[in-house]
């Protein structure tokens, strides 16, 4: 019987994982355990799709305020901090906002706007077309942001994170000044020593910074990359993609993860004889329309995955060929065209007419989005995700 069905996700329930335990084993397992129990045949070019959470907890890999606070202060001793372009989050930096503070004598926070890097809005568009102000050419201190735009919470959270932020940071006993302004080098009228806290962009900030004539310059992967006072910590990313994990904790982006998907690929080919694909997931790569949040939060989607999902999906477009080459054809006669012309693709069609409105972005990250909103992030309990029929075509 011909299958009438390509792509299909599962989301997968497995145990509470904690420090110490085997990753590997433990998704193996609960891989294993539901094709036995939904009766699924594991086939090759699977997908195991893993959330980083779990594999951040397995090993342990958590720090502390104080941590934090350490390390900042070894960085910058006593001198004034600008602590630039933080994203508007409670869970992603509002511990990483206090460690900073309890390290420092004082910071001057600067906050982009209208919104952070990932798209959380402090004020509209629309708002500062009316009140005539450019982010990329004026500097407000926090007086004049109140007097022009008011008190704003966020549509989502219900939080004024101007207020939010500045407060946590009093709370820590420290001095705070709050600018806003979407110009690195602005941080420097009021300070040499910045930490900036951009994701994406940080390397660009960074090297304005060091051009414009900053005296320390560092960026959030380079706090906690290596071990303070016994803490958890990340060689590559520092304290980007980390989560709050308690009031006085952080859970880190997972380390040394190649050879956890590396592993765990070899051990179900041995009980198997398949070989399926594995990868760690964070944030999928994608933008709510609603908040016009940009949901990418992690410094990538996928910080380790096997060999078979790197690269681009390389994809013709069935409506273009059914309206262009193939315009004359109806039915079976029509699909069996299509088909064919699958078959014999080129191997590379960037830029090729068949393939436009195809979406040549990383696999990584198309699969990573895909694990995200299957495993969701609140209470679904299924922080493995096995996908089947996602390298299949109209052929197959």
């Amino acid at each position: 019987m011909e299958r009438t069905v390509g792509t299909v996700t599962r989301g997968l329930r497995c145990p509470i994982i904690n420090e110490g335990d085997s990753i590997e084993s433990i998704v193996v397992e609960t891989v294993l355990n539901s094709a036995n129990k939904e009766k699924f045949d594991i086939q090759d070019k699977d997908i195991v799709a893993i959330t980083e959470s779990i594999v951040a907890r397995s090993q342990g890999n958590y720090a502390t305020i104080d941590q934090i606070a350490a390390d900042v202060k070894t960085k910058f001793g006593n001198e004034t901090i600008g602590v630039i372009f933080p994203i508007l989050s409670r869970n992603r930096f509002s511990n990483i906002l206090k460690g900073i503070a309890r390290g420092a004598k004082k910071i001057v926070l600067m906050l982009s706007y209208p919104s952070d890097e990932v798209g959380n809005h402090l004020i509209s568009l629309d708002l500062l077309d009316e009140k005539g102000i450019n982010p990329w050419t004026d500097t407000l201190s926090e007086t004049q942001f109140r007097e022009l735009f008011g008190f704003g919470k966020h549509r989502f959270t219900g939080v004024d994170y101007v207020e939010f932020y500045k407060d946590l940071i009093a709370e820590e006993g420290t001095e705070c000044e709050v600018i806003f302004s979407q110009k690195p080098k602005t941080i420097l009228d009021y300070t040499k020593n910045v930490l900036t806290c951009d994701i994406h962009t940080r390397q660009r900030t960074k090297r304005i910074l060091e051009n414009a004539g900053a005296e320390r310059v560092y960026t959030l992967d380079d706090i906690l990359s290596s071990s303070v006072d016994g803490s958890g910590y990340n060689e590559q990313y520092g304290l980007l993609g980390s989560n709050k994990s308690t009031e006085e904790g952080i859970k880190l982006f997972p380390r040394n993860c190649q050879p956890v998907v590396d592993k765990i690929q070899t051990m179900i080919k041995d009980e198997t004889g398949k070989n399926v694909e594995v990868m760690v997931y964070g944030d999928g790569a994608f933008k709510d329309p609603v908040g016009k949040i940009w949901e990418l939060a992690d410094p990538v989607v996928s910080p380790a995955f096997t060999a078979g999902l790197d690269g681009t999906p390389n994809e013709v477009k069935l409506k273009y060929l059914a309206d262009n080459n193939f315009s004359e054809l109806r039915g079976e006669e029509l699909e069996q065209a299509i088909k064919a012309h699958i078959d014999n693709k080129e191997d590379d069609l960037v830029g090729a007419m068949e393939a436009q409105g195809t979406t040549p972005r990383q696999l990584t990250d198309l699969i990573g989005s895909l694990a995200d909103l299957t495993s969701g992030s609140g209470d679904k309990g299924t922080p493995i995700v096995y996908i089947q029929g996602y390298f299949d075509n109209f052929t197959k």
